[in-house]
């Protein structure tokens, strides 16, 4: 089992900036790619950012210029920097990610794990 834990989160006023964590823990072979999604109340999950294991970037158009995805690859944990926030960034900010885990000596599975969200506000 793989678990994923989010951190970072809190109330911003508009224009300023957080960075989250998610770090990964437990059965982990190799992590494949990492993202961030959100959602707002009302409103479906969606993409915020995907960064490969090669550190290749992909960026959701609402934040592009703003946000910037990274990961830190020895210590199983990716980071989003969101700067410039506004207030319809506010939302719940899950950390998503594609890990391989050893079965046997054998064998691996890969499977898609969520960290639990963490809630960002931007207001005045």
């Amino acid at each position: 089992q793989v678990q994923l834990v989010e951190s970072g989160g809190g109330l911003v006023q508009p224009g300023g900036s957080l960075r989250l964590s998610c770090a990964a823990s437990g059965s982990i072979f190799r992590i494949n790619a990492m993202a961030w999604y959100r959602q707002a109340p009302g409103k479906q999950r969606e993409l915020v950012a995907d960064i490969t294991s090669g550190g290749n970037t992909n960026y959701a158009d609402s934040v592009k210029g703003r946000f910037t995805i990274s990961r830190e690859n020895a210590k199983n944990t990716v980071y989003l920097q969101m700067n410039d926030l506004k207030p319809e960034d506010t939302a719940v900010y899950f950390c998503n990610a594609d890990v391989t885990s050893r079965i046997n000596v054998y064998s691996t599975a890969t499977a898609g794990y969520w960290g639990q969200g963490t809630q960002v506000t931007v207001s005045s």
